[in-house]
């Protein structure tokens, strides 16, 4: 009996043990499942039932959004594709088949993407995301490419716009949106404002005949309505050579005529020298920091009209007095381009009020206009009439909207870029130009 009882007793205790060995394990269990404390009313069994039975309802909803996203990527108007850390196109929608012109089966088993899409800037974009870790943007034109050379068909290229994501383990989306519609209402917006150009420069020359004519046989009282319609024609004139120049440079935009090694220290100065007369009445003065000599192959006339439009914008917009500063230099590791390049930087700065914030991002946009604030037409009045210079009344009217345009357009097919800040001392416009140094000479 006592060994029975001793017997009982030891399993009775090893029980116990057991039992809150179990008890703890539920207990972690009930902790890794959900943040929430052990309802004490509850054995630990029933309580990890509970949890269980929500963490399969919360799967299940979760499940069933993820089903609802995919049908939802799977309509979209635009196109998605989803690649793996080896880049193997794991599935794309139906716009994206359509937009790369890639079959079903195609992905049925992961293949790698530039096997069935040759597209090297579609490639290039996804490698760049993963590298960044950060959404990145790409504009390219895709030519669709038979793989099949006895079934070649000859496909219609269309721009694309492409936004990589950075997924988790390595795996990249990208979104993709077809431009062909925009870029089609942009040219037949640039066709009808070059042709309407076009259309108002003959009469436009002729008013201003006639206004010439008259100036010169009104009474004095009438003459300050014919000088005033007689600068109100200058500018239209102005404005529309612009236009004209932006649409041949717009048509030109993929090769450049003319190409030649100049001196861009020179082609500065000379541009200075136009624009002299005005400086000069507002005792402004060219303060230029960098090589005496700087060869570079580029258009001369139309680098001449950039550095013509940046300074005379710079002297427009500085107060008395204070010196325009122009600074030329080759450093080595701009971005975003490739940081193993050298590249041409050109920067022109002027003392006045500065852009503000909003308008940073715009002042290179056609037509775009700034915080009135920037502009002072009264301290143009004075200089425009203590001489009788075209030159100077030509700078000192109010501007077109176009010249930084012009300026970028004129960049870009240099294959460079512009930049638009506020100097941090002066307080003025800090326009920087970069060029590849691909055209030093």
């Amino acid at each position: 009996m006592l060994g029975f009882i001793a017997g009982l007793v030891i399993g009775l205790v090893i029980l116990g043990i057991h039992r809150r060995r179990y008890d703890a394990k539920l207990r972690r269990l009930l902790y890794r499942l959900e943040d929430r404390q052990p309802l004490s009313t509850l054995g630990y069994g029933a309580q990890l039932a509970s949890a269980i039975a929500e963490q399969q309802a919360q799967i299940k909803t979760l499940t069933e959004q993820l089903q609802e996203f995919r049908q939802l990527i799977k309509q979209a108007p635009v196109g998605y594709l989803q690649v793996d850390e080896e880049n193997r196109l794991l599935w794309c929608n139906q716009r994206a088949q359509e937009f790369l012109d890639i079959e079903q089966s195609d992905y049925a088993q992961p293949r790698l993407l530039l096997a069935i899409v040759r597209s090297y800037e579609l490639d290039q974009l996804v490698e760049r995301t993963r590298q960044t870790q950060a959404v990145c943007e790409a504009s390219w034109t895709f030519n669709s490419i038979s793989t099949d050379p006895f079934n070649y068909l000859e496909r219609p290229a269309y721009p694309l716009q492409g936004y990589g994501l950075p997924l988790s383990n390595g795996h990249v989306g990208v979104f993709l949106e077809n431009k062909q519609e925009a870029v089609s209402l942009a040219q037949q917006r640039d066709r009808w404002i070059s042709d309407v150009a076009h259309e108002l420069k003959t009469p436009l020359t002729s008013i201003r005949l006639v206004a010439e004519t008259l100036e010169s046989r009104v009474s004095p009282e009438l003459l300050s309505w014919v000088e005033r319609l007689l600068k109100e024609v200058i500018r239209l004139s102005r404005l529309v050579d612009d236009v004209l120049n932006m649409s041949n440079l717009e048509q030109h935009q993929a090769r450049l005529e003319d190409e030649a090694a100049i001196d861009l220290v020179a082609s500065i100065h000379a541009a200075w020298q136009g624009i002299e007369p005005l400086a000069k009445l507002k005792q402004l003065d060219l303060d230029y920091q960098g090589p005496p000599e700087l060869m570079a192959n580029v258009n001369a006339s139309l680098m001449h009209r950039v550095f013509y439009n940046l300074l005379s914008n710079a002297v427009k917009y500085s107060p008395p007095n204070h010196p325009i500063q122009v600074r030329l230099s080759v450093p080595a590791v701009p971005q975003p381009m490739d940081p193993d390049d050298a590249y041409i930087l050109i920067e022109v700065i002027d003392a006045g009020e500065g852009l503000a914030e909003k308008d940073l991002p715009h002042v290179f946009d056609r037509f775009y206009r700034a915080d009135p604030a920037r502009s002072r037409k009264e301290s143009f009045e004075g200089a425009a009439t203590a001489t009788d210079s075209p030159e100077i009344a030509k700078l000192s009217s109010s501007g077109t909207g176009l010249g930084l345009a012009i300026v970028r357009q004129i960049v870009e097919s240099h294959q460079g870029w512009v930049e638009a800040k506020n100097d941090p001392e002066t307080g003025g416009a800090w326009l920087q130009l970069w060029l590849p140094g691909k055209r030093l000479i």
